[in-house]
């Protein structure tokens, strides 16, 4: 019942995502969301640790692309200077945005993984491309109202997840 939604793996935060794991997949690029996955929705730039996470991807020659469903201000001011290349108003779980992730990352999709902290818009839109994807605990325990909803869902898949003796990250702490 879930096939789309259920993501491939659960983590705790970005950091858990090494590139000698994601070599080991064969992945040689992340398709990552923006707000509540890499930092909170609310901060600007991105945290230290961040920065160094993102260097040691790419010195290992991981490449990195946002896709992130707010609008270009948010995305480009966090993005540029990072020097990351970004597509905004993505419109997840709509394929159109993983497409053309794929098409600027030069990568086919068993090469990628998207992580993201939504089980509707990232993992369900990823899923159906056949992209590899994890799920990464919400950066903050804030939420806009659309993603409210989101949450609402989730719970319930989260439930009935349980229920059928299937771990996410709620269970690993």
């Amino acid at each position: 019942m879930y096939n789309f939604l259920l993501p491939n793996e659960f983590v705790t935060n970005i950091f858990e995502i090494t590139p000698e794991k994601l070599q080991e997949l064969g992945i040689r690029g992340i398709i990552t969301d923006l707000d509540n996955t890499l930092v909170e929705w609310n901060r600007e730039d991105a945290t230290e640790e961040l920065i160094i996470w993102l260097r040691i991807m790419k010195e290992s020659g991981i490449r990195v692309i946002i896709a992130s469903n707010n609008k270009e201000a948010r995305v480009k001011r966090f993005a540029e200077p990072l020097g990351i290349p970004y597509i905004h108003k993505a419109k997840k779980p709509l394929r159109n945005a993983f497409y053309n992730a794929l098409i600027q990352l030069g990568l086919r999709p068993n090469e990628v993984v998207m992580v993201g902290d939504q089980l509707l818009t990232d993992v369900m839109g990823a899923n159906r491309l056949g992209l590899h994807t994890v799920l990464v605990k919400p950066v903050a325990q804030s939420d806009g109202l659309v993603t409210k909803l989101n949450r609402f869902i989730e719970r319930r898949v989260f439930n009935d997840l349980k229920r059928k003796g299937i771990i996410t990250w709620e269970e690993q702490e």
